[in-house]
Formats: C-alpha cells, structure tokens, sequence
C-alpha cells in the first residue's frame, strides 16, 4: 500500500522571517501616544492608510477619533488604553490588551514620537511609489489593452504627480541619488512581429519616400532592432539631403555607413526593401508606440527597483523617479505629435516683423495733416 503521508518538514521560529524597521516604529510611535495621547498634535500630517499593520491602522484610528481624557484622569487610571481598545477591536478581532501593553514596552521615549511619525510616513511613501510602479509596469505588458499608450501615459502622470505630493513634504537634499543600481533594460526583439514591422516600415518607406519629412516623430533609436535603425538612418539621410530614395540608393547609403557585412550582405538589403505594403505612417506609428512602451516599462522597472530598496530615502527615490520619468518624456511629445489630428482651419499668417536697418521711413503729408 503506497504511503501518501506528506513528509515531514522541520519548521523552527528561526523560519519567521523578521519585523521590519517600520513595524519597531509604528510599535514606537503607537506606544508613545498610549503614554501620551497628547502627543497628537504634534506628530504632524498621519492617518490610518499610513500603517502597514492593519492592527496599527485600526489603533491609530481610535486614537484619532477619540477625545484624550483629562490628564489628572490618565494618570491614575487606564481609561485611554481601554477605550482605544474598546474602539479599535471592532476592525482588528486579533488586538488584545496585552498587545497594547506591548506597544507601550516597545517605545523607547515618547517625546521622539514626531521622528517615530515620519518613519511610519517615509515608509508608507515608499511603499506608495511601488503600488504605483507596479500599475505602470503592467499597462506596459499587458496585451489585452484597447489602447496601452493611453493607460501607460496616465499610470506615468500619476507617478509624477505622486513625486510632485511626496516632494513638498519631504526635506530635499541636492544631488541625492538612489543607491540603487537600476536593473538593465530588456530586449525588444523577442517578438517575431517586431521584426516584421520594422522591415515593412523599411520597405514602405523606400518605395514612398515622399513620406519621410512628416515622419521627424521616428527616431532610429526607436527601432528594437539596431540594424534596422541604422538603415532608417540611412534612408532619412537620402532624404534630408534630397537625393533619389530607392533600393539601390539606400544600399549605397548603408555601403557609406558601414553597415554591410559578411552576415548582412548587398542582397539581404535588397530583399529586406522589396516588400512594401501599406502606407509608412502606419508601421512607423506601431514601432514608435513599442518604444514608449518599452520607455515607460524600463522607467517602471527602475523606479521599482529605487522603491523596493529601503536603503534609499524617500527624497532618493524622488529624484531617481523623475529622472526615469524624464526619459519617457521625450518620447512621448513624439507620439503625441505623431497620433494628433492635423490642424483642420487654414495656417494663420503673422505680419512681417518691421526692418530695423536703415533710416526711419519719411512722414508723408497725410501724416502730417493727420497729426
């Protein structure tokens, strides 16, 4: 008869895994205000979303809504720990009265609970910033989204807006950075369709290069593929110069650049070229959307990684996020002007600007009878 006993596992407490620093302070902190409830009032802006313990929350807001009792009163009598008890239970079944006389051993001077407070907001900041770049990591990646540029765009501006909150609270240090070292960006040609795009823009574009000059929004860094950003290159040199734009030509042109070798040889560009379909607007618009894509997910990634590290303080992980930010930006005034409407009215004209070199025109008479 086979055994079908699960075996057996040795577990010891040396297995839990260990408080974090915020836990000690919120501990700290709500310990002083069980000593000192008066105290509130000088911790400065906190709430109950500040906690990571739900515990603590529930505690922190029974303190808040409850009114301190009459120092004369609290000194004789436990009237405030059992209130704050009677109060919190309700939200935290698992609170209990040797629990909040834990918190008060726990907190080693109550005149430092302001300092205990800005541990718990500083933590509860840095735990923000991660929820945050956790949602744009995802619109990134997400493959059943009806329009990723938009949603990705808006989870970017909320990050912002949040650093732009976290920064008038928080004393700046200049020229702090993160300690952490961002992780490398990832490569974007394992899709197969990237390719096929690529080529199709490449192609396109050869046999319509009338196209190229409202395409500035396309850069050749916004290819997955280094090669393929190198031949666009080529082909916008053509055209910024006003050369013929065909095959050949752009052969030439990669010839001049250096791009031709045993592995990428004359024929493989001219195979590469003589595929067009569509217009080049289109496959140009796909792979710019990838790069912001890809722009957004690698400054999602880094702000991550400034936020998982709890070494860095939180005016650390500011400035590593806005930079990281900063790098989507350019990127996305380009998708902005590639996938705006163009302007429907007529172009307005602005007067010439008056000469100012030369004498001062003469007075006429009808001026002069004018005056």
């Amino acid at each position: 008869m086979p055994d079908n006993r699960l075996p057996e596992t040795d577990f010891s407490l040396d297995d839990i895994p260990a408080n974090p620093p915020v836990h000690h302070a919120e501990q700290a902190l709500l310990g002083a205000l069980l000593l000192d409830p008066y105290r509130l009032k000088t911790i400065g802006p906190l709430g109950p979303e500040h906690f990571a313990s739900a515990g603590h929350r529930a505690l922190f807001a029974a303190m808040a809504a409850l009114a301190p009792p009459a120092p004369a009163l609290h000194a004789k009598k436990p009237v405030w720990i059992t209130s704050v008890l009677d109060h919190a239970h309700p939200h935290a079944r698992g609170l209990t009265t040797a629990y909040l006389h834990t918190l008060v051993s726990a907190c080693p001077e109550p005149a430092h609970a302001a300092a205990y407070a800005r541990m718990v907001r500083a933590d509860h900041a840095r735990r923000t910033v991660l929820v945050h770049a956790e949602l744009l990591i995802q619109a990134t990646t997400d493959p059943s989204l009806p329009d990723p540029a938009a949603l990705t765009l808006r989870r970017a501006d909320a990050l912002a807006s949040l650093f732009d909150d976290l920064a008038a609270s928080v004393p700046s240090h200049p020229g702090s950075l993160p300690r952490t070292q961002p992780p490398h960006p990832q490569s974007r040609a394992a899709d197969p369709d990237v390719a096929s795009e690529e080529q199709l823009l490449l192609s396109t574009a050869t046999a319509r290069p009338a196209a190229l000059p409202s395409m500035r929004w396309l850069r050749p860094e916004d290819f997955a593929l280094p090669l393929h950003g190198a031949l666009y290159r080529c082909l916008t040199a053509l055209a910024f110069r006003g050369e013929p734009v065909d095959a050949v030509t752009v052969l030439w042109e990669a010839q001049q650049h250096g791009l031709l070798t045993q592995a990428f040889a004359p024929k493989d560009v001219l195979e590469l070229l003589a595929a067009p379909a569509g217009p080049p607007e289109h496959w140009g618009e796909q792979i710019l959307l990838r790069s912001l894509l890809h722009h957004a997910h690698t400054a999602g990634l880094h702000i991550r990684a400034y936020a998982q590290d709890p070494a860095n303080s939180t005016h650390q992980v500011i400035t590593g996020g806005r930079r990281a930010l900063a790098d989507l930006t350019a990127v996305r005034v380009r998708w902005q002007h590639a996938t705006s409407p163009p302007p429907t009215g007529p172009p307005r004209t602005r007067p010439a600007p008056a000469s100012r070199a030369g004498p001062p025109a003469p007075r006429t008479a009808s001026a002069r009878s004018s005056r």
